[in-house]
């Protein structure tokens, strides 16, 4: 059985993950703004390239948590499909 502070360390967590992914989509919509009127770097291009599909992973794992029990499938599906998960929530894989 999971406890109160596991819980509250899985939360904290997670919270820093998405301040950071949020950070970074920040990032991505200005890189975006920037592109309509300059050119951008290899290293911009890349990162725009990187936040784009760490948002289009998100949205399915979004909808499986919505789902009736998704909560409890969500975790079961992240194990069998890792990539699924946006980057900033993938450093327990690479750890």
């Amino acid at each position: 059985m999971i406890s109160i502070e596991e819980i509250k360390t899985l939360l904290h967590k997670n919270k820093r993950r998405l301040a950071l992914e949020l950070r970074q989509s920040k990032e991505a919509v200005f890189l975006i703004k920037k592109a309509t009127h300059s050119n951008l770097s290899e290293e911009e291009k890349e990162k725009i390239k990187i936040q784009l599909l760490d948002i289009c992973k998100a949205i399915p794992s979004l909808a499986v948590f919505l789902l009736p029990g998704g909560a409890l499938l969500l975790p079961l599906l992240i194990k069998l499909i890792p990539d699924i998960l946006p980057s900033a929530f993938q450093e327990d894989f690479k750890e």
